[in-house]
């Protein structure tokens, strides 16, 4: 007789994303509590009458307290799981190739907002951003590499769209004032 139940190692968590957790339980803690003490540091505009309820730092602190309660129960979670020769396994996880690649995005979308926003007008910032990942993620760390040439010509054409439609739509749907 069979029963549809897993194994027990298929069910476990790996050693090493365990210690991920506690490390990602941490910073989302400290991200949290960062925002809270922002968004109570706002201005309440008390002298324009506004009224408590929609005052600026509302929604940015009950979203940091929500974060930092899922820090905090990822971090005990992680805490009471098991995890022996987790660190060794978390230092591979940590330079492998999938890594580079998130830390690539995290360094563009960096680069993003505060070099190129804020710089250059918010079309071109956003169509250099969109040509620059499309071009690094195609030709440099895809496998196999795109060519070269067909990712310039598609990286342009996707660029010049993506901009044109989020700048308009920010601008004339939402009445967002772009820098």
């Amino acid at each position: 007789m069979t029963t549809d139940t897993p194994a027990p190692s298929e069910t476990a968590p790996e050693p090493g994303m365990i210690k991920a957790d506690l490390l990602a339980g941490l910073f989302f803690i400290l991200l949290g509590l960062a925002i809270f003490y922002g968004a109570w540091t706002m201005d309440r505009l008390e002298v324009r009458r506004i009224h408590p309820m929609t005052v600026p730092g509302l929604v940015p602190g009950m979203l940091a307290i929500a974060l930092t309660l899922c820090g905090t129960i990822l971090s005990f979670r992680s805490l009471r799981t098991p995890a022996s020769g987790g660190w060794q396994q978390l230092s591979g996880a940590v330079l492998s190739s999938a890594a580079a690649r998130a830390a690539t995005v995290m360094l563009l979308a960096l680069i993003y907002t505060l070099g190129l926003v804020g710089t250059l007008p918010f079309w071109a910032a956003t169509g250099l951003f969109v040509f620059a990942f499309i071009m690094v993620f195609e030709c440099w760390l895809s496998e196999p590499r795109k060519p070269w040439l067909k990712s310039l010509l598609w990286a342009s054409g996707l660029a010049v769209a993506t901009a044109t439609v989020v700048t308009l739509v920010f601008e004339r749907a939402f009445l967002v004032r772009l820098p």
